[in-house]
């Protein structure tokens, strides 16, 4: 009888609990709004704060996600036709839009210290160089990131076919943002996307789909510590291209020699960005046929450059894998430097090996991220739930084929003269390194003709830059000037002007 008693108690808590689970999931399309304020140069911005769900559809009319999503507006706004919107992701593939949203644009940061490390008792707290002057702000978590969920019946292929993709992600995400758009009557306001490391594919494919499937025009895509975007960079400058972040990383670490360590970052590397062109890619081009002199002399360079030992270059064939340089570099005093972010220190358990044990910066930034948005949602934007909030999440297998999004950036580009482009990148990011968001740059779009809408950042952080309170304020003012140089005169035709 004891026995029965339990089992049947046993099933009733299990259907609780299954019920309960899709009563989370299925609240779809709820939202709860906050009202706020935040003082920027100086000037009061009252805002409101929408934080919920809105629902992804199928092609007949069935919801079969909800996405996660908090719309930053400022209040008191007359006219939104000249208000600009940014639309805001995050990467991974599997990131929840936390990143960018308490640390850099949005009207509250984590609090940290003045270089991005964690302290406690963990917060939040005003962001005074917060965007939300100039623009609206929707910061956005795909399938299975943050709070964002799948509808419970969908199994997981299907979920995988949808969803988990460069191709399927544009699709669904564009598909997503035209509801939002003509939800929060927003179709006469300048738009802008910006995305952060995978979400730099995400965004670059989505200015081109907006246009093409949903007739959205964009004034402007931000690419933050972007990927490869698809382009190929071949095995010659994928080996030669790390160079300047391997001198950027190891100036910041003192490991190089006193003539160039007694430089400025900025004085040193456009002489390490010069080599890398112009003498150590026609090097490795030669492969095993560069002659042992020439072998010997590249060597002593890249050892001068990456303040690594000409012997440990040379038994790499000139060719040093990331992994095994965040291992080298400071062997010798007993810490591997972070991948994301070359300032971080990491202890190894021995100093042998060819790679760290794990990701210093990485861990340093979830345990300063974690608390704080669990804690904001909950205390600040009133929205509660008992869903886990995904810092990543399940998304694997990621489809990868097909990635061309950096050369439809580039054809949404030519299809729309309105529509500029800016990248800020991290000197000391050894993940998305900031040497090849230029060669991004410069491959996209071959014939030229679009480079005076292109613009390029650096800033003296990693990964991301706006942890570092100095660059917090600078890339945020770079963010105001780029989206103030995009938003044409009024008036001002979308047209090509020959010239004679």
């Amino acid at each position: 009888m004891f026995r029965k008693k339990n089992i049947w108690i046993a099933l009733f808590l299990s259907i609780g609990f299954v019920a309960h689970s899709q009563q989370i999931n299925r609240a779809m399309d709820s939202t709860v709004t906050t009202y706020g304020k935040v003082v920027v140069k100086g000037k009061e911005v009252k805002y409101s704060a929408t934080t919920g769900k809105q629902p992804v559809w199928d092609d007949k009319g069935n919801i079969i996600a909800g996405l996660f999503y908090t719309y930053y507006q400022r209040t008191g706004i007359k006219d939104v036709s000249k208000r600009p919107l940014v639309i805001s992701f995050n990467g991974g593939p599997g990131s929840a839009s936390v990143w960018m949203h308490i640390a850099y644009t949005g009207p509250k940061i984590l609090k940290i210290d003045d270089e991005g490390y964690p302290v406690q008792p963990y917060g939040i707290k005003d962001n005074p160089n917060t965007i939300l002057d100039v623009a609206d702000i929707v910061f956005v978590n795909p399938v299975n990131t943050g709070y964002s969920r799948a509808i419970d019946e969908m199994d997981d292929k299907t979920k995988s076919e949808t969803f988990f993709g460069v191709n399927q992600d544009i699709q669904y995400l564009a598909t997503w943002i035209n509801s939002f758009v003509t939800r929060n009557n927003r179709w006469t306001s300048p738009k802008f996307l910006i995305g952060e490391s995978y979400g730099t594919p995400r965004v670059s494919g989505l200015s081109l789909e907006l246009q093409n499937s949903h007739w959205m025009y964009l004034n402007g895509v931000i690419l933050v510590s972007p990927t490869t975007l698809g382009i190929e960079r071949g095995t010659v400058p994928g080996a030669a291209n790390f160079l300047p972040y391997y001198a950027a990383a190891a100036w910041f670490h003192k490991k190089l020699p006193a003539d160039l360590q007694s430089k400025d970052l900025v004085e040193v590397l456009p002489e390490v960005e010069e080599y890398t062109i112009n003498e150590l890619t026609p090097a490795l081009s030669k492969g095993g046929f560069l002659s042992n002199s020439e072998r010997r002399q590249v060597a002593s360079k890249i050892s001068r450059y990456s303040g690594l030992s000409v012997e440990v270059i040379l038994e790499h064939n000139l060719r040093i894998p990331k992994a095994f340089f965040w291992k080298e570099l400071l062997r010798d005093e007993g810490y591997n430097i972070g991948r994301l972010d070359s300032r971080y220190l990491g202890i190894d358990k021995e100093a042998a090996g060819t790679r760290p044990d794990y990701s210093a910066e990485l861990t340093s930034w979830l345990h300063s991220f974690t608390p704080a948005i669990n804690y904001y949602f909950k205390n600040h934007l009133n929205y509660v739930t008992d869903l886990k909030y995904n810092m990543f999440g399940p998304v694997r297998p990621w489809d990868r084929s097909n990635n061309t999004t950096g050369y439809d950036l580039r054809q949404a580009m030519a299809q729309n003269p309105y529509l500029n482009v800016l990248v800020q990148a991290g000197y000391y990011d050894g993940g998305t390194d900031y040497f090849n968001s230029k060669y991004n740059m410069w491959q996209m779009d071959p014939s030229g003709k679009l480079k005076d809408r292109m613009d390029w950042k650096g800033y003296r952080s990693g990964h991301m830059m706006y942890l570092r309170n100095e660059d917090l304020k600078t890339a945020n003012d770079d963010l105001r000037d780029f989206i103030a140089k995009s938003i044409p005169s009024e008036g001002m035709p979308a047209k090509y002007n020959r010239t004679n």
